[in-house]
């Protein structure tokens, strides 16, 4: 994906109409779904906290990601009212509707991943009771307020 002149995204892959190539072409980079995943379940919405991912993104990768978030209109970045030097970014009806992929990648990725980090509870209630986890998610989500 890029930007034309115009500063809307552009996507190479659009043209073929395949839904996968669409939807990689908009967030399918590490950093994109790590963003989307701190602001879904961990409620980080300032630059500094997606700094201070475990994953270690650097400044720079991270401008461009949230950047280019904000193109495809999944997030928005708009002044903090406490502190007009800090922007907030909030997830858009678009950014939500990426959980239950957030949720997939969650369950395939503790399979498979021998240092799983993730809270076993969480794990357990998400495989056990799906639906109920990804209520209080969207919940939680609304609220602007962390879930794990």
């Amino acid at each position: 994906m890029y930007s034309n002149r115009m500063g809307k995204a552009k996507s190479d892959c659009r043209q073929s109409g395949c839904p996968v190539a669409f939807s990689l072409d908009n967030f399918g980079d590490k950093w994109s779904i790590v963003i989307i995943r701190d602001m879904i379940l961990n409620g980080k919405k300032y630059y500094s906290e997606f700094l201070e991912s475990p994953e270690r993104i650097a400044s720079n990768i991270l401008a461009e990601r949230l950047k280019r978030l904000e193109e495809t209109s999944v997030i928005t970045k708009n002044s903090d009212p406490e502190n007009q030097k800090k922007y907030v970014y909030e997830l858009t009806q678009k950014g939500i509707d990426l959980l239950p992929l957030v949720l997939e990648a969650v369950i395939w990725g503790s399979k498979y991943v021998p240092e799983n980090t993730t809270p076993k509870e969480f794990l357990r209630r998400l495989t056990k009771e799906r639906d109920v986890v990804t209520q209080e998610i969207l919940e939680s989500v609304k609220r602007k307020e962390p879930y794990i």
